[in-house]
C-alpha cells in the first residue's frame, strides 16, 4: 500500500507493506499529472515500512526513471535503512539525471529534497 501526498514541487510517497504493481501505477500516475503541471519534480520515497516488493515493481521502476523519465526529476531522496534497498538507490544514480541520496531520517532528507 502506498500513500501520496503532492505540493509545489515533491510528490512524496510512503509504502507500507508491500510494493506492489497497482502502487507503482498510482505512483506513476501521480507523478506524470505533476510532470506536466509544474515541470521539474522532486521526489521523496520512505520506504521504512515496506516489507517486500514485487518482481514487476522492479522492472517497472527501471523503465520509468531509467528508460521514460530519466531527465525530469531534480532531486530524489530515499529513507531506508535497508542496506539492499541503499544499494539500488545508488546504482540508480547510473540511469538518472537526478540528484539522489538515501537518508536514515525522514525530517532530513524532507528538508533536503525542499531546498
Amino acid at each position: 500500500m502506498i500513500t501520496i501526498e503532492q505540493t509545489a514541487n515533491l510528490v512524496n510517497v510512503a509504502v507500507l507493506g508491500e510494493f506492489t504493481l497497482a502502487d507503482f501505477k498510482t505512483f506513476e500516475e501521480q507523478s506524470l499529472y505533476k510532470l506536466k503541471s509544474s515541470g521539474s519534480v522532486n521526489l521523496l520515497f520512505d520506504l521504512r515500512a515496506m516489507i517486500d516488493y514485487t518482481v514487476d515493481v522492479a522492472w517497472e521502476e527501471i523503465k520509468f526513471f531509467s528508460r521514460e523519465h530519466n531527465h525530469d526529476f531534480s532531486k530524489i531522496a530515499v529513507v531506508t535503512s535497508d542496506q539492499w534497498i541503499t544499494w539500488q538507490a545508488w546504482l540508480s544514480r547510473i540511469f538518472v539525471d537526478a540528484d539522489i541520496r538515501v537518508f536514515a531520517d525522514y525530517e532530513e532528507a524532507k528538508a533536503w529534497v525542499q531546498s
